[in-house]
């Protein structure tokens, strides 16, 4: 029997460190194209894998090759282009190749269902349910709410709208009504995951000198290659101009890809655009990220590749999706971490974002009014070319910024009588007020005033943060998620002294109930947001006046506008100010400069407040003295004296497992082996214990390898990883490599 002529080189979805080759079907006349995904037989399972490319040589036996099973596309579901960008990131970011293209599919296409548009289901009144009346269901809550919406609903509804209406475990009662023959269902052809609504008459508004200067600056050299930092600061309008590029762009019939760090504003920024372009584009905006259904998430994905949705926004894995007319990708807050993975396939969004512009010759905005320093450096050595927003958009002012001293003043939960005081002024003359604290829950700590013992995590080396559920105090783990009733007595010397020490959101919201009883207050973290639609409807009642008092985390630092807040509190600064993180102090300017910038946003003058024991820190000094640009420059000057990023390469090398002493005996193993490859300008540092040795059960260490060239560290990591990969020890810890960390933990 002679060999095939060609052989299919495969990513399939393993954590191995190659591609597979398999051959051709058997019954297959077709030559298809890289990127189509296929069914296989791999190990004892099958699976679904997307060819890479047909080779004419293979270094295993043919007769030991399997054929593939199914051809599941008959067309390819991404360009040469980005199939280039996977391979890149593979490659860069030491990752398998299968995982990295089963982290760029919707969940529905990883599992081999057809690459087509899903209908909606939508519920509708029938003739005989239009003649019910709910309060007739006294004894059927459930049935006469959803009768309520649908009769409110008179087009019908689907399952996002009944979500929204914030309805639990609905569909059973939905099914009795139908049972009952008052509603009927249909699948219609809508699209969910797609944004179409029907558009507000807006009025744009009229550029200042420095906006239009970046528009025209982004826009004089269409469908080249080129990365502009806009670096605005807070309410210079930087929306406004991603809206201007998109306008041209969209007008020359290319697409536009927008980035946001974190779902929760992703509502507001699909309004803005829907009301700038809809009513004229008279086409569907698509909406990626995880709230979405996988339905949903098919059906964005499908239509941005087909060229339908003109525009499409999503958070960080959406940097991915293909668009058949690419003309521009834009990352709002480019800064922010959320844009960095930071478990299994550890990429950034942002850097690959630079490297997807340069494969299709497109150009990228990095948006941001606290620019890592990394950018900042890529714009001093004119990598990147620096827009410089310099005032706020409209009329408004740059707030004022004040320090409280803290030391040796009476607190009421963490708050000083000054900040209360100045909260009262604000409220009286009619101003909202941000108050922000990143540190959720009731206290970070239970202890006991006898004996001192606190409540620690019995899993991890991490204090449990105390919680207030229905009224009912827990604790509660943020590493591992280990929760528990709060205790009653002290487990060491049974004393019923046990206090809750320090302060989170929830324990402000309670302060704040006490000192302001008639006045509406609204927190918004991680724990008020859960449920979908739920950091909608909070915003809602922020922007209609009737919460006066805002109370929250780092999701409330960015991206918002809230025209009537004129006064924002930070509760509580040092924590960011002393930390074995180099990058900690950077972090914690953004902060302080991103909340601040949440104030007089408007016509109102703004003025921010923040309660610090450390005045006189010299970081703080230069931060609140000269502004970020200043700090910046400081920070990048301590970076180089101290040979970090960006002016050194890091790669990270972290294993854990139950036994305390594997971890290191596998890092060590690993340095060795790095060692006797002997590439020349790499440092190994370590192994040494993970900052949190101890974390769900698992001991954690790290090695850390540092280069001045970006080249010499990857000459060292490919082969360095597959010697390792082979090595017995491997399969006793889990192991991973982060190529240029943003945390070291």
């Amino acid at each position: 029997m002679s060999p095939p002529k060609s052989y299919w080189r495969l990513a399939v979805p393993t954590p191995l460190r190659r591609r597979f080759d398999y051959l051709p079907p058997k019954d297959s006349a077709d030559n298809p194209q890289p990127g189509i995904r296929v069914g296989v037989s791999f190990g004892r399972s099958t699976t679904t894998a997307l060819l890479l490319e047909q080779v004419t040589n293979t270094a295993v036996s043919p007769d030991r090759l399997k054929p593939v099973q199914e051809i599941l596309d008959t067309e390819p579901l991404f360009s040469p282009e980005l199939l280039s960008l996977l391979e890149w990131a593979s490659t860069y970011y030491q990752h398998p190749i299968g995982e990295v293209v089963s982290n760029a599919l919707p969940a529905f296409l990883r599992q081999g269902k057809p690459a087509e548009l899903k209908g909606e289901k939508i519920w509708q009144l029938s003739t005989e349910g239009q003649e019910v009346n709910p309060s007739s269901l006294t004894r059927a809550p459930k049935q006469a709410a959803l009768l309520r919406l649908l009769i409110d609903h008179p087009g019908g509804i689907c399952a996002s709208n009944i979500e929204e209406a914030e309805m639990n475990n609905w569909r059973p009662a939905m099914r009795s009504l139908q049972d009952k023959g008052w509603v009927i269902v249909e699948s219609r052809s809508g699209l969910p995951g797609v944004q179409s609504v029907t558009a507000l008459e807006t009025n744009t508004p009229e550029l200042n000198e420095a906006q239009q200067a970046a528009v025209s600056t982004v826009c004089e050299n269409p469908g080249q290659f080129a990365v502009y930092l806009v670096d605005g600061v807070t309410g210079s309008g930087k929306t406004e101009v991603y809206l201007s590029i998109i306008d041209q762009v969209v007008a020359r019939g290319k697409q536009a890809l927008v980035l946001v760090p974190e779902i929760g504003l992703t509502p507001q920024l699909v309004s803005r655009f829907t009301e700038r372009f809809q009513a004229r584009l008279n086409k569907p905006i698509a909406v990626l990220h995880s709230g979405l259904s996988d339905g949903e998430r098919l059906n964005a994905w499908l239509m941005a590749k087909q060229g339908e949705a003109p525009i499409i926004i999503g958070t960080r894995s959406a940097i991915f999706t293909p668009m058949l007319n690419p003309g521009v990708i834009i990352l709002d807050e480019e800064h922010d971490l959320s844009y960095k993975q930071q478990e299994g396939f550890r990429y950034s969004a942002r850097d690959i974002a630079v490297k997807r512009g340069q494969l299709e010759s497109m150009p990228v905005i990095l948006g941001s009014a606290t620019p890592s320093l990394e950018s900042l450096e890529n714009a001093r050595q004119q990598r990147y070319q620096q827009l410089v927003l310099p005032e706020r958009a409209g009329n408004a002012s740059h707030p004022d910024i004040a320090v409280i001293d803290v030391r040796k003043q009476p607190m009421v939960d963490g708050l000083s009588s000054l900040l209360i005081n100045a909260m009262k002024r604000h409220i009286d003359n009619g101003g909202q007020v941000l108050l922000f604290l990143n540190r959720r829950g009731y206290a970070p700590v239970l202890l006991c005033h006898d004996c001192g013992w606190v409540s620690k995590c019995k899993r991890c080396d991490a204090h449990m943060t105390m919680f207030f559920d229905r009224g009912n105090p827990r604790l509660r783990c943020h590493h591992c998620g280990a929760e528990r009733p709060a205790d009653h007595q002290c487990p060491e010397c049974e004393s019923s002294e046990l206090n809750p020490v320090g302060s989170g959101t929830e324990r402000l919201e309670e302060t704040l109930q006490r000192q302001f009883p008639k006045t509406g207050i609204t927190r918004i973290d991680r724990d008020t947001t859960r449920r979908k639609g739920a950091m909608q409807s909070l915003l809602d009642s922020v922007h209609e006046g009737s919460s006066r008092i805002l109370v929250g985390t780092q999701m409330l630092a960015k991206g918002h506008h809230f025209p009537d807040v004129t006064l924002v509190g930070i509760v509580d600064v040092d924590q960011g100010l002393f930390s074995a993180d180099f990058r900690a102090t950077e972090r914690m300017a953004q902060l302080i400069v991103q909340v601040s910038g949440r104030a007089g946003r408007a016509e109102k003058a703004g003025q921010v407040l923040i309660q610090t024991h450390h005045p006189d820190h010299p970081l703080l000094k230069v931060l609140l003295d000269e502004g970020y640009p200043s700090f910046a420059n400081a920070a990048l000057e301590e970076r180089r004296q101290a040979q970090l990023p960006p002016f050194r390469y890091l790669a990270l090398l972290r294993a854990e497992a139950t036994d305390v002493n594997l971890p290191t005996n596998f890092l060590q193993l690993a340095r060795e082996l790095a060692e006797s490859i002997g590439v020349k300008d790499v440092f190994i540092l370590g192994p040494v214990p993970a900052p949190m040795e101890r974390r769900a059960g698992r001991f954690r260490a790290q090695l850390l390898l540092q280069s001045s060239s970006r080249a010499e560290l990857h000459n060292l990591l490919t082969p360095w990883l597959q010697q390792l990969e082979n090595q017995k020890m491997s399969r006793k810890v889990r192991w991973s490599i982060d190529v240029d960390p943003q945390e070291m933990f």
